[in-house]
């Protein structure tokens, strides 16, 4: 694993729920906030010297119950999907390298951000960094794995000017 140097990944966002554009200029967002975090982030060494590419869905919490159930067989909405290429069986070694897709859910994050204090804006930096890190193959199935993504999320997210999310109250 190397760190990158000014990578110019291309984002692909895809608006599947029209709530998303009530969140001003949500693509611009989004692409800053992923291209800092794949910028931060130590990548692995198939990712190197490669074009990278994400796909970012924003959702409703009806689409991602879907994609839920079906891929993860868990019957009920959540905050994001990701679909990470690096953890498919058979990944291209030339070429431009989609890393996979992030699918955010507009209601989840909307109801998580009131319950949490957070301004929803924060939320969607927060959730797309965590997403973009998984599809880097950053993971906290582990406490130590927990630690090393929690830490990397805050300080990209302080970057982007986002407080810690993992404190009580963001503002």
């Amino acid at each position: 694993m190397q760190i990158p140097q000014k990578l110019k990944p291309t984002i692909e966002i895809s608006v599947q729920y029209p709530e998303w554009e009530k969140l001003g200029d949500i693509y611009n967002i989004i692409k800053l906030t992923a291209k800092t975090a794949l910028n931060s982030a130590i990548l692995p060494k198939i990712c190197i010297d490669r074009d990278l590419e994400i796909s970012v869905v924003l959702a409703n919490d009806d689409l991602v119950q879907i994609l839920n159930r079906e891929y993860r067989q868990k019957d009920k909405p959540t905050n994001i999907l990701t679909f990470a290429t690096l953890d498919s069986e058979e990944i291209p070694t030339s070429g431009v390298l989609n890393l996979g897709d992030i699918i955010l859910s507009y209601e989840t994050m909307e109801r998580e951000s009131q319950e949490k204090g957070t301004f929803m804006l924060d939320h969607i930096k927060h959730l797309t960094v965590h997403g973009v890190l998984h599809l880097l193959g950053y993971d906290h199935q582990t406490e130590d794995e927990a630690n090393d993504m929690e830490t990397l999320e805050i300080r990209i997210l302080e970057q982007l000017g986002v407080q810690n999310p993992y404190t009580e109250m963001n503002f």
